[in-house]
């Protein structure tokens, strides 16, 4: 299990082989039939969405709660990517595999985009751990699935074009697992998707090219360089700053200045001695308060400007806040080192991630947990809204394969590919219960916006 192989180093123990492995994950369809994933009806005793909202927001800065509702309340996949609280409650319910991984936790569609590797290299991967812990695979498998169901419903897909999606999308998980148990434990490692190249994973769609690179193309665009001429003045006196934008980009008091410094300073103390020795040639120009996302809102994030050999020498650094993950709740105790949830988010990212931010690293601020990382290094996302048909049907299986490589990396390959097989059944049940959850979505979505319309929840829409 994950959890022990965090825990301990077992040097002296002999694992099974994996075609042994592959038939024990095989035998667990008798505990669990695959057939039997495909229903989701609300269980008797759901709890209203609104009070798993509510509570979910307990020990964020209050006065963005409502921006939070009203970026919710936008659409039924703006609700779905904010409420990864109501869905861990319901995955809970569902019937699982009993074979666990370590979990991204909230693995929807928007969460997968290009960034760029230590080589400068773009690579095309899982990019949000903020819920990352331990946890059934199907978990973030049935995430993912609910959220193309609804991206597809929000870009005017049919029943028949949603199920498509679904259906090749599991086909996509399941036939990676198929090529990566059978290889080497450290070339699933080496295993990246660059998505202008070819992938063995995956086989790229005409239709899709054009649109993979011209985010690439805007990838390579997104350096600290860039990002400093795009978002950042200048002074009178010459030096730069962050201007604010209300009430997304504030800048902060000297207090909060100085605790957000001092954090800096303990994360630079847990950086790698030779990353350390590079930070250290970098000094704080700025910081702002910045409002990110939609799960996120609420959260203390702050973005903080820093130079290093000379005044365009930039680099930005996120300090993020990390609060408890959604599955908590509803999984087995991490170790006591991953109580603190910075270390919790980094462990995750780079335990899935196929090469994660130099940059990255947790700390304290005021005694709250943050996890830090670049805010640009060469990311980009893809135009969710414009894709249809076989790019979308594409980029669903991206995410999927990529999903099952960072299960791979993190848990048992051989035994997951074998419960899952290589007949259809479980796609067919994943499709009928992203379908299934799909309704859910809209109807807890309509839910909020009469809250919103009746008063009963405070929202600031369209910001």
């Amino acid at each position: 299990m994950p959890g022990d192989s965090i825990r301990r180093v077992r040097l002296r123990e002999a694992d099974n082989s994996w075609p042994r492995r592959h038939k024990i994950g095989k035998s667990l369809r008798e505990h669990t039939p695959r057939e039997g994933h495909a229903e989701f009806k609300p269980a008797s005793n759901r709890p209203n969405s609104l009070n798993l909202l509510a509570a979910s927001n307990v020990g964020r800065q209050q006065e963005f709660i409502p921006l939070r509702m009203g970026r919710m309340a936008a659409s039924p996949f703006a609700y779905l990517r904010g409420a990864a609280c109501v869905m861990a409650w319901d995955l809970s319910k569902t019937p699982n595999s009993g074979i666990r991984v370590i979990i991204a936790g909230d693995a929807h569609v928007n969460n997968f985009g290009l960034y760029g590797t230590l080589q400068r290299d773009v690579i095309f991967d899982l990019n949000d751990f903020d819920e990352a812990t331990v946890g059934p695979w199907e978990w973030d498998l049935k995430r993912l699935v609910a959220s193309v169901n609804v991206a597809a419903r929000e870009n005017g897909m049919n029943k028949a074009g949603r199920e498509t999606a679904v259906l090749r999308a599991v086909e996509s998980y399941r036939r990676s697992l198929d090529r990566i148990e059978p290889m080497g434990v450290l070339d699933v490692w080496y295993l990246h998707y660059y998505p202008d190249t070819n992938h063995p994973l995956l086989e790229e769609h005409p239709k899709a090219q054009a649109v993979i690179e011209k985010c690439v193309a805007k990838a390579k665009r997104e350096t600290n360089a860039t990002l400093l001429k795009k978002i950042c003045h200048r002074r009178p006196n010459g030096s730069w700053y962050l201007p604010e934008d209300p009430p997304i980009l504030v800048h902060v008091d000297d207090k909060t200045r100085e605790k957000v410094i001092q954090g800096l300073e303990e994360y630079w103390r847990g950086l790698p001695s030779e990353r350390a020795f590079m930070l250290n040639r970098y000094h704080v120009v700025d910081i702002v308060h910045r409002v990110v996302g939609v799960g996120s809102v609420g959260t203390r994030a702050y973005l903080a400007l820093l130079m290093g050999n000379d005044d365009h020498d930039p680099l930005f650094l996120q300090v993020k806040e990390c609060v408890a993950p959604a599955h908590g709740p509803y999984t087995i105790k991490l170790p006591k080192q991953l109580d603190h949830h910075g270390k919790r988010v980094v462990m995750g990212q780079r335990s899935l991630q196929a090469s994660s931010d130099v940059m990255l690293g947790s700390t304290t601020v005021d005694g709250l947990p943050f996890f830090v990382r670049q805010m640009k290094n060469m990311k980009a996302s893809f135009p969710m809204e414009m894709l249809i048909g076989e790019p979308f049907y594409f980029y669903a299986r991206a995410c999927a394969a990529l999903l099952a490589r960072a299960h791979a990396r993190v848990g048992d390959a051989a035994a997951i590919a074998g419960y899952c097989g290589k007949s259809p059944a479980l796609d067919q049940a994943l499709a009928a219960w992203a379908e299934a959850y799909g309704d859910q979505t809209e109807r807890d979505h309509a839910q909020l916006v009469k809250a919103i319309k009746s008063g009963k929840v405070k929202a600031i829409e369209g910001v």
